[in-house]
């Protein structure tokens, strides 16, 4: 990932590199009406309290277009700097041409370059665009996607095809549109005069195998900065399994330089999911810590008691609830692990290698919860607040250890 070019992408004091030396970003989107500027606000709020370092937002009419420095400002006064990108379709050249206060206050915008324009009016339109970005020194992702490729390259793709002795597959050939689509619009932007390192690049599809071929070929072709992720991961299980296979055989091969999990949340889900499962797939690959790693044991025959379960899923929430404040506060507090076991199979060697652990009475044990901190036996809890005694145990030793 190091030798490709690095973008830099920034609101006030709050920069974001891409690419280069910098590590894998957390990238997420919101669903809100973006005309609706206090609800788009306050979910962008949420994606970034959550760990996302970079939000998208439909830009699709003039109503969005108008409400993106309302967005800002609002962010701003709060203390919410994540950078935004303008997600454009259709008719992006005319609100960013319409609307240059839109234009100047997203930190980047993602051009589709499918759906840019078609005939003639392509190449006017998607040069508008990359215009505008390089005037306002704005980093572009060019983004193509399988479900809207460039109809007249694919055509073209598939004559050819068709011409030969052995023609390849159509899978084959769209995967070569996706790519070669890709690959020119980025030239052409340079062209245009914006320069390599504001260029990322993205070739997405739904199929795990695909995805991976084409993003493999792509890496060895040029030396952009490359963003990850399917095009539809996906519900719940089935979405997060998906993106994690996908993006973790990339990333494990050093390809991949911004991620985002595009999961279908359920209705009245937090949107946020994507970002943690993002952050999990970075953080199990040990690339990046984003919150203290709580280990918990499955259960069996053992421990038929959930009081393990309940206090692995508290610990764990508590964490995640209190990351925001403690970060600015304790410097490596991130890299924190903890183990929560139910019975003393592995409970005390699982507990010795955090470093905090508690090993829960199993089955048919003595109810008494030994405590190891930094692989040392410290304390046994015994009685009815064992939670609450751990927790005050984890809270001690964040404050003595990360506090200094």
């Amino acid at each position: 990932m190091s030798n490709r070019y690095a973008a830099l992408v920034s609101w006030e004091n709050n920069i974001v590199g891409i690419g280069g030396d910098n590590p894998v970003r957390v990238q997420s989107m919101t669903n809100t009406d973006t005309s609706d500027y206090i609800s788009t606000a306050i979910q962008i709020k949420e994606l970034a309290q959550a760990g996302s370092e970079l939000v998208r937002i439909t830009v699709n009419t003039p109503e969005a277009a108008k409400a993106v420095p309302l967005i800002r400002e609002h962010l701003d006064k709060i203390g919410i700097l994540v950078p935004l990108i303008g997600d454009f379709h259709y008719n992006g050249h005319t609100l960013l041409s319409n609307y240059p206060e839109c234009a100047k206050t997203l930190s980047k915008y993602r051009i589709n370059p499918g759906n840019v324009g078609y005939g003639q009016k392509k190449d006017k339109q998607f040069s508008q665009m990359i215009e505008i970005a390089a005037k306002y020194n704005k980093t572009v992702r060019i983004g193509v996607n399988w479900g809207s490729l460039d109809q007249d390259l694919l055509a073209k793709l598939m004559d050819e095809n068709q011409a030969k002795p052995n023609p390849d597959s159509n899978e084959e050939i769209i995967k070569q549109a996706l790519i070669q689509s890709a690959l020119e619009s980025a030239e052409f932007a340079q062209d245009i005069g914006l320069a390599p390192q504001n260029i990322v690049l993205s070739c997405k599809v739904s199929q795990v195998n695909t995805l991976i071929d084409v993003y493999q070929r792509l890496d060895k072709m040029c030396k952009y900065a490359l963003h990850l992720g399917l095009t539809e991961a996906g519900m719940g299980i089935k979405g997060i399994a998906s993106s994690s296979v996908a993006l973790g055989i990339l990333l494990n091969q050093g390809i991949g330089n911004t991620i985002r999990v595009s999961l279908t949340p359920l209705p009245n889900e937090a949107r946020t999911q994507e970002v943690i499962a993002a952050q999990e797939i970075l953080q199990a690959l040990g690339m990046r810590n984003f919150v203290p790693s709580v280990t918990a044991c499955p259960g069996c025959g053992r421990t038929t008691s959930t009081y393990f379960q309940t206090l692995a899923n508290d610990i764990d929430t508590y964490l995640r609830k209190n990351m925001p404040i403690w970060k600015q506060t304790y410097k490596g507090v991130e890299t924190l692990k903890i183990a929560v076991m139910g019975c003393i199979v592995n409970g005390p060697g699982e507990s010795k290698h955090a470093d905090i652990g508690i090993s829960l009475p199993g089955t048919g044990e003595s109810p008494s919860a030994p405590v190891f901190i930094d692989g040392n036996k410290q304390i046994t809890l015994k009685g009815e607040n064992i939670a609450a005694q751990f927790q005050v145990i984890v809270e001690n030793y964040i404050q003595q250890r990360f506090g200094k």
